[in-house]
């Protein structure tokens, strides 16, 4: 990769997968400018390799939140600049071409929540809390928060927590919409890698559709929405990859969809 990452990020290849993650424990985490411009560019321009991707964390949490040294001295216009800046490299995550899964545990709070939010798959362990404490800080969510938590949780409750400072634990977060998946404190990595692995295995042309059609249509009114999705299907089933994998299907040469249980798929 041709982008030189900062020490707060690391980046490991899994085969197919790419594993960032997150290195600041000594401040939980917490989000600061070369960090998240060192995740927008790696998302901007993903290796060849990478067919999904993980953001996880080293230490007890995956991150408290924005680094607020970094908001001392900003007059308005150099605030809504950082905003926007932060919106642009965490819109690389959630519409880049790489479906990612986002490993939670401990906080995940304010910038860290936001972060969270880009990721299309997210696994928290049972140590995993959620808040959004800008309110108490004086301060407004800038890092697309007030677009994607409340489209995960709804308005009316993200409005309960940035007003009340109310702190969800895990099982209320999954509840809610903020997790996919629950684990065991201590599984979420692992769970997270092979989800991605599962994920990697698809046909680039339905994960890319999913990343970047599904949250469109249903974003659109029902009309258009249903003919996104027709020329959505049309592309997809026209590939190449698709016509193998229904022939394989047909020729019972491919894994049949069975309960959790049965194959384990």
């Amino acid at each position: 990769m041709a982008y030189d990452f900062p020490a707060s990020l690391t980046v490991e290849q899994r085969g197919h997968i790419a594993v960032l993650t997150l290195d600041r424990v000594a401040k939980r985490n917490a989000l600061d400018g070369p960090t998240v411009t060192a995740l927008g560019r790696f998302f901007e321009e993903p290796p060849d390799w990478a067919r999904a991707a993980v953001i996880a964390a080293h230490g007890e949490h995956f991150s408290a939140g924005l680094d607020l040294s970094e908001l001392v001295e900003r007059d308005a216009y150099g605030g809504v600049l950082h905003s926007r800046g932060w919106h642009r490299m965490f819109s690389a995550i959630e519409y880049g071409t790489l479906p990612v899964v986002s490993a939670l545990k401990g906080a995940v709070v304010g910038a860290g929540l936001e972060l969270a939010a880009t990721t299309h798959i997210r696994v928290a362990e049972r140590s995993t809390f959620y808040a959004l404490p800008e309110g108490q800080r004086g301060i407004f969510v800038g890092g697309g928060a007030a677009v994607r938590v409340s489209r995960l949780i709804g308005v009316s409750r993200m409005t309960d927590l940035m007003l009340t400072g109310r702190v969800l634990d895990a099982a209320e977060g999954e509840r809610l919409g903020l997790a996919h998946y629950l684990v065991d404190d201590g599984e979420g990595l692992a769970k997270a890698v092979a989800l991605a692995e599962r994920i990697a295995a698809n046909s680039p042309v339905s994960n890319y559709a999913a990343l970047h059609a599904l949250p469109r249509i249903a974003e659109a009114d029902p009309e258009t929405g249903l003919m996104m999705e027709s020329l959505m299907a049309g592309v997809a089933q026209a590939s190449t990859e698709a016509k193998e994998r229904l022939t394989a299907f047909l020729e019972g040469r491919a894994a049949k969809v069975r309960p959790v249980g049965g194959d384990g798929r």
